[in-house]
This record gives C-alpha cells, structure tokens and sequence, in this order.
C-alpha cells in the first residue's frame, strides 16, 4: 500500500504534544514540543535519564509514541515511516557494528537499505573526510574504538539524509576525532543537512548550535536560540553553558 504524499515544509522536525508511557508507568517524555528548522545544528540536551534516547527512538520509529505526533519534513513517522526513516540518519551512542561486512563493503551496501542507489562520489567523500581510506579491507572488529566511530558516523550519512541525528558522537573518542567532526558537521550544515546533537561536552554544544532544547525528567526546562539562553541564564560576558545547564537540571529547576 502507498504512504500518502508529505505536505511540503520547512521544518525539518516537529515534536507536537509527545508523550511516552513506558508498561511500568514510567512517564519517559511528557507532553514535549519543539521544532527544528531546516538546515540548523540543534542541541537536545539533558542529565542521564532525561528522555533524550527515548526520544530518538521514537523519531527513528523504534520506540512506539504514546500519544502525540512527529513529522520529519511533514511527514509522520508512524503513518510515513517509509519516508522519515530514509530522511534520517542516525549515529547512536553505543558501538554495535556488524562484522559480517569489510568497512568498504559496508559503506557500498549500506544506501540500499534505505531505498536509495549508492552514491560513489559521496562515499569517496566520506571515506576521505573520515580517514576511513586505510581501513576499507578490514572488518569492523578490527578497527580501533575511535575507527569504530567513524564507520558509524559514515553509515548514517552515506543514503545522504536530510536530518543527521548524533547521539553522544564523541563520547571517550580523542580530540582529533572531536576536531574533524566538527569541522565536517559544520560543512554539512552550511550545505543545508539538520544536525541534531545530543552531547555532554557542553562546550560543543554552546559552540556548534544554532538553538537548544534541555530536557529533565521528559519535560522542557529550556528551548531558545543559544544566544538567548545564555543572555537570560547567564551571569555576565563569561557566561558558561555548563553552568547555566546546571542549574537548570537541578531538581526542581525552573522552566520556561
């Protein structure tokens, strides 16, 4: 059966009234709502146990919504999820990589299952800018833990996504690493691809995102330009994320 035709859009993300209830009764995401627009770098930030993983699952499709509504350029991703899924690319936080494949195989196959044809020029591009070049006849389970990353990383953009989900990509990763990719998500962002970024290093958040959302306990405490959360948190010109982070994940922290 054919999905319906998505309506046309801007936005590249829309979380409307989200909620997810989890059998124990643990409410995981309570009635959340926000937006992210078509070529931004976006921060989903939030302590251990906030609802972020959650809420990637359910923009990804692999956790159920509760009640509530996610678009991914218009389309629904429980009615639509042919389409979103092959809009979306996900790094996820945890290294689970198949060995069944050499990474060069890997990166050759890997657009198919997403219904797109492989796109030699844009793999080279990836190889090239994620020094996977000398790594291509090895399995996965060969690389090292930073190589590792990397093949994620090129998994996720190699059906060339519109929306690039990174969940924690440079946790226990080296500075080099932590540099290249920036550098890269930048680039991808001025050619018009949507990053959305959770991290702990906030410091990368403060300095790469156009726009942030802090999450505690599944509900919004704050959602604003970067620029604005920090003039309307912060205490002076040497204002810190971290800090302004903080105190708002405090238990019982405001909200706005």
């Amino acid at each position: 059966m054919s999905q319906p035709k998505a309506p046309q859009t801007d936005l590249a993300l829309s979380i409307e009234n989200v909620t997810k209830i989890y059998g124990s009764g643990l409410r995981a995401v309570d009635d959340l709502s926000f937006s992210i627009s078509a070529g931004e770098i976006f921060g989903l930030l939030g302590p251990n146990g906030a609802g972020k993983s959650t809420l990637i699952g359910m923009i990804c499709g692999l956790v159920r919504i509760t009640s509530g509504k996610i678009s991914v350029f218009g389309a629904d991703v429980q009615s639509q999820y042919q389409v979103t899924r092959s809009r979306i690319g996900v790094t996820p936080q945890e290294i689970a990589i198949d060995n069944f494949f050499r990474v060069g195989e890997a990166l050759q196959i890997h657009s198919g299952y997403f219904g797109r044809k492989d796109d030699p020029a844009w793999r080279e591009r990836l190889i090239e800018r994620l020094d996977l070049g000398p790594h291509l006849h090895k399995k996965p389970l060969e690389l090292s833990g930073g190589m590792k990353r990397r093949l994620l990383i090129a998994k996720s953009l190699v059906h060339r996504p519109k929306v690039l989900i990174l969940d924690e990509p440079t946790a226990g990763v080296d500075v080099e690493l932590r540099r290249s990719l920036w550098a890269f998500v930048r680039e991808l962002r001025d050619e018009g691809m949507t990053i959305l970024l959770t991290t702990h290093y906030l410091e990368e958040a403060q300095s790469l995102c156009d726009r942030l959302a802090i999450i505690n306990g599944g509900k919004m405490v704050a959602y604003d330009k970067t620029s604005n959360i920090m003039n309307q948190f912060g205490k002076g010109t040497d204002a810190r994320l971290e800090d302004i982070y903080v105190e708002l994940t405090k238990k019982g922290g405001g909200r706005v």
